[in-house]
C-alpha cells in the first residue's frame, strides 16, 4: 500500500488532505485542532495505539478515497444497473459514512463559536435538515425507487410507467430541495471561507461541508441527467 503519510507528516496536513482522517484521530485522542501543528509520531503520545497502526489506517482511508475519485467511466455507455451500483457504492456510502460523522463537529462549532458567529446557527439548522432528508432519500432509492426503475427497464408496462413517472418527479423534487440547502450553505459561509483566526475544527467543518456539496452535486447529476432520462426513454 502506498504510504502517502508518514510519522513525520503533521497532523493538520493529514486532515487538510484527507478530512475524514479527523474521525480516526478523534477516536484515538489525537488533537488535530489546536495541537495539529506537530508530526503524527509526536501526536500519538496519548493514544493507546502505535503510530504505525494509526498510519496504516489513515493511509488506507486516503487510498480508498483516491481510488473512488479516480474512477472514470463513460456512464452513457454503462448499463442502468452498473450506474445504480456506482451511485450506491460511491455516493450513498459517502453519505452513510459522512453525515453522522460530521454531525458532532457541526454541533461543536455552533456551541463554541455560535454566540460570536451568528450564521453558525443557520449552518447547524440547514445541515441537520439536509442530513435527515438525504438519509431518508437514499434508503427510499435503494429499497423502492431503484428496483422499480430496473423492473420497468426490464419489462415496461403502462402500470410501471405511471409508477416510474411519479417516482422520478418525487426524486427530482427532493434533489432540488437538497440543492437549495447546499446553495444556501455556500452563500452564508462565503464560499466556505472560514473567518480569520478560525480554529482547526471550524476550518474542518467548512472543508467537509464543501466536500459534501461536491459529492452530492455529482450524485444528483448522475441521476437527473443520465439515469432518469434513460428511464423515461423506455416505453
Amino acid at each position: 500500500m502506498t504510504q502517502t503519510f508518514t510519522g513525520d507528516t503533521h497532523v493538520s496536513e493529514i486532515v487538510k488532505q484527507c478530512p475524514q482522517a479527523a474521525d480516526i484521530f478523534k477516536r484515538n485522542r489525537i488533537d488535530f485542532c489546536c495541537g495539529g501543528n506537530r508530526p503524527l509520531a509526536e501526536a500519538t503520545d496519548k493514544s493507546k495505539r502505535s503510530t504505525e497502526d494509526i498510519l496504516e489506517e489513515v493511509n488506507a482511508l486516503y487510498q480508498r478515497k483516491q481510488e473512488m475519485n479516480e474512477k472514470s467511466i463513460d456512464w452513457d455507455a454503462a448499463s442502468s444497473s452498473e450506474l445504480i451500483e456506482h451511485i450506491i457504492y460511491k455516493h450513498h456510502q459517502f453519505l452513510t459514512d459522512e453525515l453522522p460523522q460530521l454531525t458532532p463537529y457541526v454541533t461543536k462549532v455552533f456551541r463554541v463559536h455560535g454566540q460570536n458567529h451568528l450564521h453558525l446557527g443557520r449552518i447547524h439548522q440547514l445541515f441537520n435538515q439536509l442530513k435527515v432528508e438525504l438519509e431518508q432519500h437514499i434508503v427510499k432509492e435503494e429499497t423502492e425507487d431503484f428496483p422499480t426503475l430496473l423492473r420497468h427497464e426490464t419489462a415496461p408496462t403502462a402500470e410501471t410507467r405511471r409508477e416510474l413517472d411519479d417516482i422520478l418527479a418525487s426524486l427530482e423534487s427532493e434533489h432540488a430541495a437538497a440543492g437549495d440547502i447546499l446553495k444556501e450553505l455556500r452563500q452564508i459561509t462565503n464560499d466556505y471561507t472560514p473567518p480569520e483566526g478560525a480554529c482547526g475544527t471550524y476550518r474542518l467543518v467548512y472543508q467537509r461541508l464543501e466536500a459534501l456539496e461536491s459529492d452530492t452535486f455529482e450524485h444528483i447529476h448522475l441521476e437527473n441527467n443520465i439515469l432518469f432520462p434513460r428511464a423515461r426513454a423506455f416505453a
